[in-house]
């Protein structure tokens, strides 16, 4: 590719990126945000999800499958390897990922090496994206916010330091900590901020699932979604991530 031709494509997905913030942010959010069947809060009830409790009690399994895959932790990619729009929140190796689905893709290579948790995903409704989400030993993640109401987050806990330091997620004004185990859902439209103050590492199973509402909400948000995977932001991410396997496969092979 060419200077010109280089230059041009990142004035387009920078233009698009802009724009398409202000649209998901501006009046689809208040649309959406009228068409939730659940409130419209920073921090939400786990029992707004009736099938919630059975995921959560599957979470030693998902952690010894997480511990196996932190045997080679050097080798999990970066969130920004993966994703480079996001390097604005992360640019170094102490936020480290491992992918089961994107977008409502499912990621067969995760799921192949986690079998466990990937049948426990199976059982979530609407499931949009899920990780395993790793945070090295003082990382913090600056406050952001998440581009659309049509999702909901959820954080499953399997390793968190034992430590009076600080290690939670502020949602909005809201002190979420983790516990092995534990699982809370947030909405992260609003604005929010990581902290692992510890000389340990935290891991969690994330999860963003669609946010129960009427019909026409549903449909606007699926259009949504359906717009960005055919955007950069998303395509390009799907190649690091194919990328990103085919070296760890070399690599262990």
């Amino acid at each position: 590719m060419s200077a010109d031709s280089s230059g041009i494509a990142g004035f387009r997905r920078k233009t698009v990126k802009r724009f398409g913030k202000k649209l998901f942010r501006g009046t689809l959010m208040d649309f959406l945000s009228a068409q939730s069947r659940i409130p419209d809060e920073p921090v939400l009830d786990n029992a707004l999800f009736p099938w919630a409790e059975g995921v959560r009690l599957q979470w030693k399994a998902m952690r010894d499958e997480l511990d196996q895959l932190l045997e080679r932790r050097n080798a999990l990619p970066s969130f920004q390897e993966i994703s480079p729009d996001q390097s604005r929140i992360s640019t170094d190796d102490q936020w480290k990922t491992f992918w089961l689905h994107g977008f409502g893709e499912r990621m067969e290579f995760g799921r192949q090496m986690c079998p466990a948790t990937s049948a426990a995903l199976d059982q979530i409704p609407g499931l949009s994206n899920a990780f395993f989400s790793i945070l090295g030993p003082g990382k913090h993640i600056p406050r952001h916010r998440g581009v659309t109401k049509g999702l909901v987050r959820c954080h499953i806990g399997l390793r968190v330091p034992d430590s009076p330091e600080p290690c939670l997620i502020q949602v909005d004004d809201v002190d979420c900590h983790w516990e092995e185990g534990g699982m809370f859902f947030f909405d992260d439209t609003y604005p929010h901020e990581v902290w692992n103050k510890t000389d340990g590492e935290r891991a969690v199973l994330l999860f963003d699932i669609e946010r129960p509402m009427g019909l026409p909400g549903r449909a606007v948000s699926r259009a949504m979604i359906a717009a960005l995977k055919r955007t950069a932001y998303f395509r390009d991410a799907m190649a690091n991530q194919r990328a990103w396997e085919e070296r760890y496969r070399a690599a262990t092979s």
